[in-house]
């Protein structure tokens, strides 16, 4: 009789002894009470009464959560795969458990819907240029959906934009013809500041027709110095007037 008596005792201490749970600080203790939800416990040494209640343990760390790559189509009909990484943390250890299956899973298959409906309605010019504004659009609307689980969506990251060879290739020439144009646009701009001082020169020559006939003979001299050959070429009389008119007989 004592024996069983015994055993009865043993079994009712460990029974008890099952219900302590400890929970770490990043931690925390949803317990139903008979299905019911009766309050979020933790952190800590807390007691859960066994075959009465039930706890579930939620990480309230920041979850790092990969998004496989998805196939999306632009604004413009081009075919490109997309991967992120979303950055979230549980806020609502209750709403959590409550109003959603898996919570984990839940935000995963959102990211992924909401990562192919943002992009989508982009060119592939925006998707490549305007990462930081689909990254904001993206967590912007990741954050409001998974409010109502408990769930704050602090950062979302586009990682890779995957072309096909004929984009890439079609991207190259675009950017190559891109340049060509950049490069004409330069020497065009600089041909008309050429001319322009051009005009501004001749028009300071033309006033002082002494400057002009000293530039000339600057010119031939540059000349007789690069080339080792003889030069010859008509000399207006135009050019030695002034510096002969004061030689020449007046008439009187």
């Amino acid at each position: 009789m004592f024996g069983f008596f015994g055993i009865t005792i043993l079994a009712i201490v460990a029974l008890i002894l099952t219900g302590v749970r400890v929970l770490n600080e990043y931690q925390r203790g949803v317990v139903l009470t008979l299905g019911r939800y009766t309050g979020t416990k933790g952190p800590g040494l807390i007691y859960v009464w066994p075959l009465v209640q039930s706890m579930s343990r939620v990480d309230l760390r920041t979850v790092v959560m990969d998004v496989p790559p998805q196939d999306v189509i632009s604004r413009d009909n081009v075919t490109v795969k997309v991967n992120a990484v979303v950055y979230f943390r549980v806020v609502d250890p209750a709403l959590a458990i409550l109003q959603v299956v898996h919570f984990y899973e839940a935000t995963s298959q959102l990211a992924q819907t909401t990562l192919r409906s943002v992009l989508g309605q982009h060119d592939l010019d925006g998707l490549l240029a305007e990462r930081d504004v689909l990254n904001r659009d993206i967590q912007t609307i990741l954050d409001k959906a998974t409010d109502a689980w408990g769930i704050k969506v602090t950062t979302v990251e586009i990682k890779h934009v995957d072309l096909n060879e004929t984009m890439i290739r079609a991207i190259a020439r675009q950017a190559e013809a891109e340049r060509e144009r950049r490069s004409k646009v330069i020497h065009a701009e600089g041909e008309l500041q050429a001319a322009e001082k051009l005009t501004q020169a001749a028009a300071q020559l033309a006033r002082e027709p002494q400057a002009l006939q000293l530039r000339y003979l600057q010119t031939l001299i540059d000349i007789s110095a690069e080339k080792n050959s003889t030069i010859v070429f008509p000399l207006p009389i135009e050019l030695l007037s002034p510096f002969l008119k004061d030689h020449l007989p007046r008439d009187r």
